[in-house]
C-alpha cells in the first residue's frame, strides 16, 4: 500500500499506510506496547492501539483520526482554557489507569514524558476543537505525576519570552492544575524549570555524541530557545506563582 509521511515526525519519521501508522520500533518498544495494550483493555480511547510489527520490523499502530497542531500558528481553540482543561483531564485519566500497576512499579504512575500540542490529536466538538488522544508514547516510563503536568504547562502554554502576560499564563497554569487535581503549585513550577534545564542539556549532550537528529535541533537554535524559556520562567516566577495561588 502507498505510504504517506506524517507531518511533524522530526525524530522517527512515521508514515501512514491505510488506517495504520508505521514507525521504527523504539528501544522501549516492549514497555510501550504493554502500556498501550493496557489502555485498550481498560477501554481508554486516548492513545493508539498496537497492531503488531510489519515485515520491515516497524511497529504498526492504529491511525487516530483528527488534527495535530504541529505548525504555528495553531487554532485558537487549542489554546483555549476549555482545551487546556481537557488536556489535563486526559493526563489524569491515563495516570490513574497506570497507578499501582506493575508498569508504574514503585512510582506514582506511567508518564508520557513528551506531551505537547504536536503529540495531541484534536477533533471538532460542539464547543470547538478539543483534545481526544495523545500520540508518540516512545518516551513513556514510570515517574511522578507532576512530570507530565509540568510538561503540559510548559509546552501547551509556550512558557517563555513569547508569552505576553506572565499573570495570564499563571492563571492558565492554575486552570490546568485544578483540572488535574494537583495542589502543590511551587513543585509544579520547579518541575517546569527542571524539564527546561533537562531538555537543553540533553540536546547538547546528544548532539555532542553525534546524534544526527539532536545535531539538527541544536543547529536550529533549539538549545538557545529552551535556555531563554527557562530564564523567562525564573524571571517571572513571582508573577506565575501569585497567579496560580
Amino acid at each position: 500500500m502507498t505510504e504517506y509521511p506524517l507531518p511533524g515526525g522530526f525524530i522517527n519519521g512515521p508514515v501512514r499506510v491505510g488506517d495504520t501508522v508505521r514507525r521504527p520500533l523504539g528501544a522501549r518498544g516492549e514497555f510501550v506496547h504493554r502500556l498501550l495494550d493496557r489502555f485498550e483493555r481498560m477501554g481508554w480511547s486516548g492513545a493508539p492501539r498496537v497492531l503488531g510489527v510489519d515485515e520491515r520490523q516497524r511497529e504498526m499502530l492504529t491511525f487516530v483520526e483528527g488534527q495535530v497542531p504541529w505548525q504555528s500558528p495553531r487554532s485558537p481553540d487549542v489554546d483555549s482554557v476549555a482545551s487546556l482543561v481537557a488536556v489535563a483531564r486526559l493526563v489524569r485519566e491515563f495516570h490513574d489507569l497506570t497507578a499501582g500497576t506493575d508498569l508504574a512499579g514503585e512510582h506514582e504512575a506511567v508518564c508520557h514524558n513528551d506531551l505537547s500540542p504536536k503529540n495531541t490529536v484534536y477533533r471538532e466538538q460542539p464547543d470547538g476543537l478539543r483534545p481526544v488522544a495523545f500520540i508518540d508514547w516512545d518516551l513513556a516510563a514510570p515517574g511522578a505525576r507532576v512530570h507530565d503536568l509540568a510538561l503540559v504547562c510548559w509546552q501547551f502554554l509556550d512558557l517563555g519570552p513569547t508569552v505576553p502576560d506572565a499573570a495570564v499564563a499563571g492563571e492558565r497554569m492554575r486552570a490546568i492544575a485544578d483540572a488535574y487535581g494537583f495542589a502543590d503549585r511551587p513543585v509544579l513550577l520547579d518541575t517546569v524549570v527542571w524539564w527546561q534545564d533537562r531538555c537543553w542539556r540533553g540536546i547538547e549532550a546528544g548532539a555532542s555524541a553525534g546524534d544526527a537528529a539532536l545535531v539538527r535541533l541544536r543547529d536550529q537554535g533549539v538549545v538557545r530557545e529552551v535556555r531563554a524559556a527557562r530564564e523567562w520562567v525564573e524571571r517571572h516566577r513571582h508573577e506565575l506563582d501569585a497567579a496560580m495561588s
